[in-house]
């Protein structure tokens, strides 16, 4: 038996009885009307999967035209219904219009009982067919409005900041590629989060890619996909950030990193507006807006022949400069009030607060690590704080990035020490990122770190 709900519509009570007895044992409820009039007061109607409903009940009136009429009404208080129509009367003329108006399908009396069986059962299948593509699409709303929550505000009234947003706001709308720049810890995906955010594309999703985690040969994996068994770990299809951000934003972070061979990969995906999934011959066309970002000096590379000109003209049609923490005025005080208040709350420290010095402290860092520097020494003053009150020495900063430029070093191998330190202070440990800054492969600077722990 079939958990499905069946109405019948009928006022042939010979009809409605030999009905019952075909459907009652196929599923689990079946109601029955006599007079089409009490589909008003029919409560529940959307909780019915199929509509079994006679095309004329007044007599001597052969035209269908009552059926069409009561079809319209039902379809107006519940759509997703599968509705079959029912006739003594059957012309071709008839049953295409019951279909324009939207019925499943039409069933001639008398009927035969295997014939009506099936086109029941093939109008429950449609009928869970459509729940089911509603519910999928609730899935893929509630999952974009997941991937595109925002992470964090654009916290500050700089007159810096307030550039940056207001060059944001002017191109949002159009669908040009974006090129934005800065130091780590800026907040370029926050730039690039809320160009979505402002775009047509808001409703669809966004798609952040950290282009220095992928290995070179993954690049065509992770960016278009790929079809079980192109190799060996490929053990199903898989579609790529390309296809996954369809219709929305692709925002591929620190693109500066690519080889020469990924960047022709890259290019061609973004000229043609088409991937190839590994494995597979077929172009896939794709809708994207196309947002970039890097802490390289792009041009410069084009002047070394490690970044292709061609790549950066296609990516850069507008170029957004983030500014670094240290020239933002004063944003400092305004965004240590901010994770103040947000990590208060976080930690039950809704009362602390940072006096003048601790005030001026902040002030005078000039913060290499821009943003998230700042963010995570509030985190951590809030953690390790005993009182309410915030002083200097609650406050543990990276002393190096002051101080390293007043005292020279004594050896080559004390300049690349505090590089390395340096670079891997302001990255918040992050040793992709800090072996970008410093112009080296992360191997590379394995390899040092390895060298100098000796």
């Amino acid at each position: 038996m079939l958990e499905g709900k069946i109405l019948v519509i009928d006022d042939n009570k010979s009809v409605l009885s030999a009905l019952e007895i075909l459907l009652q044992d196929e599923y689990k409820e079946v109601t029955f009307i006599s007079n089409p009039n009490q589909i008003s007061s029919f409560t529940n109607l959307k909780e019915i999967d199929i509509v079994l409903l006679d095309m004329n009940f007044s007599a001597g009136v052969n035209s269908g035209n009552e059926g069409l009429y009561w079809l319209r009404e039902i379809r107006t208080k519940a759509p997703d219904i599968s509705v079959i129509m029912m006739t003594a009367y059957g012309a071709v003329d008839l049953a295409v219009k019951a279909l324009k108006e939207g019925a499943v399908d039409f069933i001639l009396k008398p009927w035969n009982n295997e014939k009506l069986l099936a086109t029941v059962k093939s109008a429950f299948k449609l009928r869970e067919s459509k729940r089911e593509v509603v519910k999928l699409r609730q899935n893929e709303t509630n999952l974009k409005k997941v991937l595109n929550q925002d992470r964090s505000p654009i916290i500050g009234e700089s007159t810096e900041l307030s550039a940056v947003l207001k060059l944001s706001r002017k191109v949002a709308k159009t669908d040009v590629n974006i090129l934005i720049t800065g130091e780590n810890g800026t907040g370029k995906e926050l730039i690039a989060r809320e160009l979505h955010r402002m775009s047509s594309r808001k409703s669809e999703v966004f798609i952040a890619v950290d282009m220095g985690s992928i290995s070179e040969s993954l690049f065509e994996s992770e960016l278009f996909g790929h079809l079980k068994g192109a190799f060996t770990d490929a053990k199903e299809d898989r579609i790529g950030k390309f296809e996954a951000a369809n219709g929305g934003t692709l925002f591929l972070d620190e693109i500066g990193n690519l080889s020469l061979q990924t960047q022709a990969k890259l290019l061609s995906a973004i000229q043609n507006k088409t991937v190839v999934k590994v494995g597979s011959n077929k172009r896939i066309p794709v809708d994207i807006r196309l947002i970039c970002a890097t802490n390289c000096n792009l041009n410069k590379m084009v002047a070394e022949g490690v970044f292709r000109e061609d790549l950066l003209y296609r990516i850069n049609t507008i170029h957004i400069q983030v500014p670094a923490l240290r020239e933002r005025e004063n944003d400092v005080l305004i965004l240590a009030d901010y994770y103040l208040e947000r990590f208060g709350n976080k930690y039950g420290k809704k009362d602390v607060r940072i006096n003048k010095m601790a005030q001026e402290k902040l002030r005078e860092y000039p913060w290499p690590g821009n943003v998230r520097e700042l963010q995570h020494t509030i985190e951590r003053a809030i953690i390790l704080c005993e009182g309410n009150v915030l002083k200097p020495n609650d406050f543990v900063l990276n002393t190096n990035a002051v101080d390293s430029t007043f005292s020279e070093p004594d050896t080559l191998d004390e300049m690349e020490r505090r590089m390395i330190q340096s670079a891997l202070n302001a990255n918040d440990g992050n040793y992709s990122a800090a072996a970008n800054q410093l112009g080296i492969t992360r191997q590379t600077l394995y390899n040092k770190l390895k060298k100098m722990s000796k």
